[in-house]
């Protein structure tokens, strides 16, 4: 053993300190601290141990790979570096290695704060960026060939930039739960840029002169490619707020507000909830809650397909020219879902009206409906055009919980379902839609979505050509008049723009 490793000798718990832990509750569980003694002295060690256990901090004795952050005070960074690579950790890269001030900050904030730079022991060639250092950094593709709007590229399931669009959904679902609207929708357009690219980025040379890529996300991006990670999420994922109203949207029926309120009532789990005898559970949570094991799973493309199965066995039992379609990310190539949706309409105009009530009915014979919200149509004609896009259109629909069997599924894995579950079914999430023949077209083109293919769409639309879209209809400006359209080729040809396919549309 080398002097300098010898000078970093680890400390053993002592009794009452390994007690002490366990008496004080740990509330920030994403952190396991490790205090480096040397230069520190074990006094000091220990009056810091304490104090960040009181403060409800994790932190270990010993080092080992559960330990997230490294804090040390006074050391040379490549020495420190040298001994935590030989110390046997699996993946030392993973690890924040951090100065004091970082933990002397986080002690007076009372929570971790986010890593910056400055917080950072770091040698002078980072440790992931390494192995980037061979790495052709020419920009993956033309950058004139990439435009600003989602729906002039052609973006594909194979997403070769995953590393950083996860963090920036996760940025701007953070920021959609702040009502930060504007860091909201520049997280989601980069992220729509990165996923249209054709190769992965390696440094920030090769996204020069791409649009939609502010000095955030730069940012972001450079912190990722320097450390392969992001703290300012890490620091997300660590926060009380954040992670109550993630898990409280996860339910059907509950949206951010309601999240929010429950947030302010102290409330911090779903069985917390459930036991509130103050809190009144509407019909679509109380399923939602009741089904929760089963709708939060993913619902697989064998599994949409069994119940596509299902939905044109019935609907064409009742109409048998009903015009059916899978729609949303299934219709787009997605292997997996969070529900199936669907679009149906009649040939004849008129004919749809009270089409989905026959289905629910028929749905409910078959002894498969586990739960049912219907709503009927509000479209009003009249009231084209729109100037305001909604997220809910004005056709009726029905939001369904269907129980799936087993049997219906075709291929090896079968349902989705739990390790020792039995039941030899599960519950799914289904929605049907159904528009008028003559609005179908623009529904189709609505519901299958991405969110950001879609809202690129409509500004395209309107700035670009002076035209106002939504699920109802294409209102030309200028004319003074709704365009027709009977299938998607139509309205993208309107706006003057090449056809997208909808496996491309996943922006």
């Amino acid at each position: 053993v080398s002097p300098s490793q010898t000078s970093f000798q680890l400390t053993r718990k002592r009794p009452v300190e390994a007690g002490a832990q366990g008496q004080v509750e740990v509330k920030f569980k994403e952190v396991t601290l490790y205090l480096v003694e040397r230069k520190m002295g074990s006094s000091r060690r220990n009056f810091l141990t304490s104090l960040a256990r009181s403060k409800g901090f994790r932190v270990e004795d010993v080092l080992s790979d559960d330990v997230t952050h490294v804090v040390a005070e006074d050391n040379q960074a490549e020495v420190l570096w040298a001994w935590l690579k030989g110390h046997g950790l699996r993946d030392v890269s993973r690890v924040a290695v951090l100065d004091i001030s970082w933990f002397t900050d986080s002690m007076r904030e009372g929570r971790p704060v986010r890593v910056e730079t400055r917080h950072c022991i770091q040698v002078r060639e980072p440790v992931v960026r390494v192995s980037f250092a061979n790495t052709n950094c020419s920009p993956p593709t033309a950058v004139a060939n990439v435009s600003q709007y989602a729906c002039q590229r052609r973006t594909t399931t194979e997403n070769h930039n995953k590393i950083f669009t996860d963090v920036m959904e996760e940025l701007a679902e953070s920021s959609e739960f702040n009502e930060s609207k504007g860091p909201c929708l520049a997280f989601r357009q980069a992220a729509s840029v990165l996923k249209s690219l054709p190769s992965a980025v390696h440094c920030l040379e090769a996204i020069q002169g791409l649009p939609c890529l502010g000095e955030n996300t730069k940012a972001v991006m450079e912190e990722i490619l320097t450390f392969g990670r992001s703290f300012k999420v890490e620091e997300i994922r660590c926060d009380e707020r954040y992670q109550a109203l993630k898990l409280f949207t996860s339910v059907f029926g509950v949206g951010p507000k309601t999240a929010e309120k429950w947030y302010r009532r102290g409330l911090r789990s779903l069985q917390e909830i459930l036991t509130e005898p103050n809190i009144q559970l509407n019909r679509m949570q109380r399923a939602g809650f009741l089904y929760y094991s089963d709708i939060s799973k993913a619902v697989s493309k064998a599994e949409a397909k069994a119940l596509g199965c299902i939905i044109e066995e019935t609907v064409h039992w009742i109409a048998p020219d009903a015009t059916l379609a899978l729609t949303g990310g299934f219709r787009r190539g997605k292997e997996y879902g969070h529900d199936v949706d669907f679009l149906l309409t009649m040939p004849e105009m008129g004919k749809e009206e009270g089409l989905l009530l026959h289905v629910i009915d028929r749905l409910k014979d078959q002894g498969i409906l586990l739960y049912c919200e219907y709503q009927g149509s509000t479209f009003d004609v009249s009231k084209l055009p729109s100037c305001r896009f909604e997220d809910m259109d004005c056709f009726q629909k029905c939001f369904l919980i269907l129980r799936l069997e087993q049997g219906q599924v075709e291929g090896e894995r079968g349902l989705q379902m739990d390790p020792g579950d039995s039941r030899g079914w599960r519950a799914v999430r289904v929605d049907l839609v159904a528009p008028p023949v003559d609005c179908y077209a623009f529904a189709l083109l609505g519901w299958t979505g991405s969110r950001q293919f879609g809202r690129d769409l409509r500004t395209f639309a309107q700035k670009e050509r002076q035209m106002l879209l939504d699920n109802h209809a294409l209102y030309d400006k200028t004319k003074k008049l709704c365009l027709l359209a009977t299938t998607e080729e139509d309205i993208f040809a309107h706006l003057g723009l090449e056809y997208v396919e909808p496996w491309q549309r996943n922006a």
